[in-house]
């Protein structure tokens, strides 16, 4: 196969993070239900119209620094024809592309070099454990709806030969009523943010007026393109008539970033 169509191939499968492949369209909650305790296992019913948001730990997400170990969070939802509660589980985008296991570039199948991506159906918190201070803590103070998570790869990649080490979390996520409508949905503005290796400092990577889409990458210089609508007339949400604009994030540290387009 050339390198274009491997290219074509490996792009097809980076924009995937634009697209869900749950069978679940997100629900998200209402605003009010934000101020509820983080972390508080369900083992009842929850009523239809409650207004307490329930949460459930899901599975434990290995990163590449044995320090840390993360433990995705989900919303009880509530089966109103079984009359039970079931949560989302972990899904994981993978790359399979040739490029990403060949000259020099070895990813393990991860979704990006050096970088795992997962996703869930109703996902509303990642909590962080350290396992030297034996201390936990939240990405987020309150709940926010979870598109997906990056985080450094339990594997060793490497990309044109050279060993690839992430230190970060990438994650993109609806985390404000930004339409005003009092939930916290996907018909809110996404927002992307960079998360430091203790998940102390969070740093909005794209402007917080804007929704985004989707991304590729760059392998030659390792870089992710991220796909974002401006809110220009600020109704809170992505139109279809608002501009696209595109911008550039170094993977080797997303701190240094800028927009492309």
């Amino acid at each position: 196969m050339n390198l274009t169509k491997t290219l074509t191939g490996l792009l097809i499968i980076i924009t995937m993070i634009g697209c869900s492949r749950n069978k679940l369209e997100q629900k998200g909650f209402s605003v009010s239900q934000q101020t509820s305790a983080e972390g508080e296992e369900n083992t009842s019913g929850i009523a239809k119209d409650s207004l307490i948001l329930k949460t459930r730990p899901g599975g434990i997400l290995l990163t590449g620094n044995s320090q840390y170990r993360l433990t995705t969070v989900y919303l009880v939802n509530y089966n109103k024809r079984t009359e039970t509660t079931f949560i989302g589980s972990d899904n994981f985008y993978v790359n399979y592309a040739e490029l990403g296991n060949s000259n020099g570039n070895y990813w393990h199948e991860n979704f990006l070099p050096g970088l795992e991506a997962v996703y869930g159906y109703n996902m509303v918190n990642i909590s962080l454990f350290d396992t030297k201070a034996q201390k936990s803590n939240y990405f987020f103070n309150k709940p926010v709806l979870i598109k997906t998570l990056y985080f450094p790869s339990f594997t060793n990649d490497t990309l044109n030969y050279k060993p690839v080490l992430r230190n970060y979390y990438l994650i993109s996520v609806y985390d404000e009523d930004s339409n005003g409508d009092g939930l916290i949905n996907i018909h809110d503005l996404r927002h992307f943010y960079y998360i430091d290796s203790n998940a102390q400092n969070k740093t909005l990577l794209v402007p917080m007026n804007y929704s985004v889409l989707r991304s590729e990458y760059d392998p030659a210089n390792d870089y992710m393109y991220v796909f974002a609508k401006i809110d220009t007339n600020k109704n809170g949400t992505g139109d279809d008539d608002e501009a696209l604009h595109i911008f550039w994030i170094d993977l080797k540290n997303p701190l240094n970033n800028g927009l492309l387009y």
